[in-house]
């Protein structure tokens, strides 16, 4: 199985000493001249602040941010799944997970930035500024990920359940990806969909994948393996594109 997560805007400052962004050791490594397009764009970006500003959509007290872009290939790194920040990586709470949980989570999950394409969960990255709606100079990053993504994922032959959000769904749809909703369900069986508890429940079952040290590989193995930790999962009709669905069922909050 390969739990794909969005990533987050905010994101730990800092990094392990003496580490340096390189490609070649990163997950899905067919992405690499992808990456290097994006990568180049965001350089080319970042020497120009007031443009910088417009073009990633920075309020005042985030100017701050356009430095980051400008040195990305001589910040230190931290794991992906260390990396960022909110609520979704707050309730996955990567640091504290035991190693062998960390090392499943390494296997088994993914996270897919705008300036990297999917990467491993445990895949060291730099801090950056760029959203799925960035603008970059002469590069269209939907452009560019899409059809590269779409490629990557579609060659995975397990179980992939795709938690993204629509944003990054877009930079690179997974061909034969499971679609994971968070839904509320009250008293009266009325469901209704999820933002910030949303986060908090992908947040939740990442976790879990993580110490349960399983894969399941279909979706009855999902639904399963959902009932024996505690989540409520059940599979969907087909979305009106044709994309299988789960549901992960929740309480009111």
């Amino acid at each position: 199985m390969l739990l794909l997560l969005p990533p987050s805007e905010t994101k730990r400052p800092g990094g392990e000493p003496g580490s340096r962004l390189d490609l070649a050791r990163l997950r899905f490594p067919e992405l690499t001249d992808a990456r290097r397009t994006v990568l180049s764009a965001v350089h080319a970006l970042a020497r120009d602040h007031d443009s910088s500003v417009a073009a990633l959509k920075l309020g005042p007290t985030q100017h701050h941010e356009v430095a980051k872009n400008r040195v990305l290939e001589a910040s230190a790194l931290l794991p992906a799944a260390d990396r960022y920040t909110g609520v979704l990586y707050d309730a996955l709470d990567a640091a504290s997970l035991p190693a062998t949980a960390r090392a499943h989570l390494g296997r088994h999950a993914a996270v897919h930035s705008a300036i990297l394409g999917p990467v491993g969960a445990l895949d060291g990255i730099p801090d950056y500024r760029l959203s799925h709606d960035s603008r970059l100079p002469g590069v269209r990053l939907r452009a560019v990920w899409a059809p590269a993504v779409a490629a990557a994922l579609a060659a995975e032959t397990g179980l992939v359940l795709d938690a993204r959000s629509q944003g990054y769904v877009a930079l690179g749809p997974a061909p034969h990806g499971v679609w994971l909703e968070v839904v509320a369900e009250d008293a009266g069986g009325r469901r209704r969909a999820l933002n910030h508890f949303n986060k908090h429940a992908k947040g939740q079952l990442a976790r879990a994948v993580a110490l349960s040290g399983e894969a399941p590989a279909t979706v009855a193995e999902l639904v399963e393996w959902g009932h024996a930790h505690g989540f409520r999962l059940e599979s969907q009709p087909p979305a009106e594109s044709g994309a299988a669905r789960v549901a992960l069922v929740t309480s009111p909050h």
